[in-house]
């Protein structure tokens, strides 16, 4: 029963302490309250499938698939030992004006899983945050590629989150996530009103029909500093750490087109919302809607070695290679990139994450259930849900 299943957790989670050979004060934990945590630590040993195991072999459903990244479940063998081939052949190779053969092949498969010609070049981060952070840099380098150096302001929108990086955290819209760093920002900020209204939407079925009128704060920005200041809009299309908030019916397409009329950059940050999460390949997809660039991460690689990708239309990276090579000679066209971009680990794991994806209908099935776990909530009877795995 829940009630058991709640002094089950609560007896063998919340009050477990570790053992004297575990003690240990020198890891600081990400988004912790490490005090509290150092109380009463919560330690998950192994997991397989959907579920998490204790040290004394207690089974935890692992409800938010890791954090939101482990969209196939635990211990896939295709993609584990796609791993330990891969670590035996190449462990390691730089990106800097060399390379190795999967983050092209990579690249590749991973265009085919978005609409035929809408994007071409993909570059590789490390997560989430760095993908957000690239893709704010890759904004600012076409704009100065096409000659328009004073595009340089960037909107975000309330409630948003955008990883961590000062980037992120510039565009992202949750309050606690900028407290602490308030006065250290990007300069050139401004966001919109988010789309979350329960009056409005409450017991709303699939997409709410509320709130299309909302993307039109867009343009009362855009009055405010001027289209010529603006570089790009960063959105998530389905609001996820702040509460898992889906766009009103025609919301996103309204976005776009104001994007599109005002020549202002449309980011659609999907590194919750890409590989299934929402029912197709991406919410690029799910949606209709096309972005100028993708931000990707998460279930990227089923979570096993962390990578992100920044998905970009063709003519950006075309825009800024033509404006890089305007002198002859070897120039490097865009001054950006990391240690880890392409490694030969989190590629090999991508490219077998995305068999797993096909081979497992992982994307149908989540489309599948979806009118069944909603039908769940909406009638309360999810309770009664029995997990079989």
């Amino acid at each position: 029963s829940p009630t058991t299943t709640r002094r089950i957790f609560k007896r063998n989670v919340f009050q477990r302490h570790l053992s004297s050979s575990q003690q240990s004060d020198h890891y600081w934990m990400p988004f912790t309250d490490n005090v509290t945590f150092k109380q009463r630590p919560k330690l998950l040993h192994r997991a397989n499938g959907v579920h998490y195991y204790l040290e004394d072999d207690t089974r935890i459903l692992d409800g938010m698939s890791g954090l939101w990244c482990v969209n196939a479940g635990h211990g896939q063998p295709k993609i584990n030992e796609a791993i330990k081939s891969q670590l035996d052949k190449l462990d390691f190779a730089p990106s800097f004006n060399t390379s190795h053969p999967l983050p092209f092949q990579f690249a590749d498969k991973l265009l085919k899983l978005l609409p035929e010609g809408a994007f071409k070049e993909v570059f590789f981060t490390m997560c989430g945050s760095t993908a957000v952070d690239t893709a704010l840099k890759i904004a600012l380098a076409y704009h100065k590629a096409c000659g328009n150096d004073e595009k340089v302001r960037f909107i975000g929108r309330e409630r948003g989150y955008h990883g961590v990086g000062f980037g992120g955290i510039g565009v992202g819209g949750i309050p606690l996530n900028r407290k602490a760093f308030t006065g250290n920002m990007l300069p050139f900020l401004d966001h919109i009103v988010h789309t979350h209204s329960i009056p409005d939407m409450a017991f709303s079925r699939g997409l709410p029909k509320w709130g299309v009128h909302l993307a039109e704060d867009l343009e009362r920005v855009i009055q405010l500093h001027g289209a010529a200041s603006i570089a790009a809009v960063v959105i998530e299309p389905v609001a996820g750490s702040t509460g898992v908030l889906v766009p009103p019916v025609g919301y996103l397409e309204r976005i776009r087109e104001i994007c599109t009329k005002h020549d202002i950059m449309l980011v659609f940050d999907e590194v919750i919302t890409g590989f299934g999460r929402v029912g197709s390949s991406f919410a690029t997809v799910e949606f209709g809607v096309t972005p100028d660039i993708i931000t990707c991460a998460k279930g990227l690689t089923n979570g096993v070695v962390p990578a992100g990708a920044v998905i970009c239309h063709p003519r950006i990276f075309q825009s800024i290679q033509e404006a890089a090579h305007r002198s002859p000679g070897t120039q490097i066209e865009f001054f950006h990139g990391y240690t880890y971009s392409g490694h030969p680990l989190a590629m090999a794991a991508g490219l077998a994450t995305l068999e797993v994806y096909e081979e497992q209908k992982v994307f149908e099935n989540a489309k599948a259930l979806s009118p069944v776990f909603g039908e769940l909530l909406r009638t309360g009877s999810w309770q009664q849900w029995k997990w079989s795995r």
